[in-house]
């Protein structure tokens, strides 16, 4: 039995347990020929996400996907007031904001840390020119960036 010893009242008693569950994928089922969509149901195929899942369900799907070991460390931090996770520090770094705000100075931003791997949430960019020159942007200020959209 375990004794109810006082604890420091700083401790979040976060231990480094991490539980995971095998789910269905995260993306959307869209297996449609295009003489079987409907012209008017065009707004349902926008985004590639389930739309129940979270950007922890995301990076744990990329890790997965690159063979990154899922223990490693995650440290999610505030760039440009968007969420990145970073995986044992630069080994993959991962924004799945999905309000179409990621503009090329975030991408210059988040390039500034050098991370790895980098992944983007397809619905998250500002408009199909930041999603071309993301790449661009990577090959200039990061040439080991490989660069993954989902």
């Amino acid at each position: 039995m375990l004794s109810e010893t006082p604890c420091h009242s700083n401790w979040k008693k976060d231990i480094g347990f991490r539980l995971l569950k095998v789910d269905t994928s995260n993306m959307a089922d869209v297996y449609y020929t295009p003489d079987a969509i409907d012209k008017g149901k065009f707004d349902l195929f926008v985004d590639n996400i389930k739309p129940d899942r979270t950007p922890e369900d995301l990076l744990f799907q990329v890790m997965l996907d690159w063979g990154l070991d899922l223990a490693l460390p995650i440290a999610k931090q505030s760039i440009k007031g968007k969420d990145v996770y970073f995986v044992d520090e630069n080994v993959l770094a991962a924004c799945f904001d999905a309000s179409g705000s990621v503009d090329e100075a975030f991408v210059k931003e988040l390039a500034k840390e050098q991370p790895l791997r980098v992944v983007f949430r397809d619905a998250g960019y500002k408009d199909s020119a930041v999603k071309i020159n993301v790449e661009q942007i990577f090959k200039l200020l990061s040439p080991v960036t490989e660069v993954k959209c989902i």
